[in-house]
């Protein structure tokens, strides 16, 4: 008896170690849980608020608040589908929008798909792709900076230039130690563009616009201003790209990046000099950061009334992305200053996502 018993049990485990087998965990739950919209067709799948469980008294409070902060376009994903979609202030769901800083992450992306291509690793030194003399500094101090330096606003270079935005050999100067120091420094960043053209042996644009935008149904251009280049895309665009980041470099079952080393570096703390700042993405949920301009640390988190793993896209202006993981998040903010006219972070944050809790919670 007690044999037979035995027999049985050795079957009944046999049994569930099959079902394990032919049934492994997905290692990445959210790729079936997001949809993505199709890239060559304006269609988007909504999900409504109702379905959700969220509190639907509190939109058109919401909803409100933007549009009296000077927003033009406003858009909430649940799981890739569209809960929330508004437009006001003039525009409307055609309106190119500028994204300011917060295009800064279009090209963290763009420059880990050249380092997956192999055209360049971000610890090589920017002199490889931009030549000697694109600083006013030696040749040795050239060569100390890194990609890696550029991506994390920690060049040393000086920032109290006047035009902070100049990328001319004369206006890049030595001032700190590469990797000593934290500033957000424009010009420092815009050479990128350079660099990752240096590398891949084609002008920026044209590669961006094949190995990222077109693949993801994103449109926009980006358009010279003095210096500086801006990204101009309708709101849904900087949707997409956040659906993308969201499902960590993945549209759907095509990797765009696949680095996935890089894409965690990229969104995780970069240095200690500023914890709240990745590869040109900010950070939420850190002890203590710094802000554009100044050269304060601050203590607490970036923005306390969200989720602490969000990331986002920040610009002037208050062009808000965020990406909130642990909801499947995606939120779009474009429009006006809200108040403060700040390069990034502004309180506005914390006061937008104070009114996006009363309605996801």
């Amino acid at each position: 008896m007690k044999k037979k018993l035995y027999l049985i049990l050795l079957v009944i485990i046999s049994f569930f170690n099959c079902s394990s087998n032919d049934n492994p965990i997905d290692e990445n739950p959210i790729q079936d849980e997001l949809y993505f919209p199709p890239i060559d067709s304006d269609v988007w799948e909504t999900k409504s608020i109702g379905d959700l469980g969220w509190n639907e008294s509190a939109l058109q409070p919401l909803l409100n608040y933007v549009e009296s902060k000077g927003t033009k376009a406003f858009i909430i994903l649940k799981n890739g589908r569209i809960v929330v979609e508004w437009y006001g202030n003039g525009e409307d769901e055609a309106s190119n929008l500028a994204w300011n800083s917060a295009a800064k992450t279009l090209v963290a992306f763009t420059t880990g798909i050249a380092q997956q291509e192999g055209f360049l690793n971000i610890n090589d030194s920017s002199k490889d792709y931009l030549g000697n003399g694109w600083s006013n500094l030696t040749s040795e101090q050239e060569e100390s900076i890194s990609i890696w330096n550029h991506l994390t606003m920690t060049t040393g270079l000086d920032y109290t230039v006047s035009n902070n935005n100049c990328t001319d050999p004369e206006c890049f100067i030595y001032k700190n130690e590469s990797g000593s120091f934290w500033f957000y420094h424009n010009g420092a960043y815009t050479i990128l563009h350079d660099i990752v053209a240096g590398a891949v042996n084609t002008d920026f644009d044209s590669y961006f616009n094949d190995k990222l935008k077109n693949k993801i149904g994103m449109q926009g251009a980006w358009i010279p201003f003095g210096y500086y280049k801006l990204y101009y895309s309708n709101a849904r665009s900087m949707a997409r790209f956040g659906l993308l980041n969201l499902n960590k470099g993945t549209w759907n079952k095509t990797a765009i990046l696949n680095d996935s080393s890089y894409f965690e570096a990229m969104t995780s703390t970069s240095q200690d000099l500023n914890k709240a700042y990745g590869f040109l993405w900010w950070l939420n949920g850190k002890d203590s950061y710094r802000s554009p301009s100044l050269t304060l640390e601050f203590q607490g988190r970036l923005i306390p009334n969200a989720p602490d793993d969000l990331i986002a896209g920040l610009g002037k202006n208050d062009q808000k992305m965020y990406i909130i993981p642990s909801k499947n998040l995606v939120i779009i903010r474009m429009g006006d200053d809200a108040g403060e006219a700040l390069l990034g972070p502004s309180s506005f944050d914390n006061d937008l996502w104070g009114e996006i809790n009363k309605l996801i919670n």
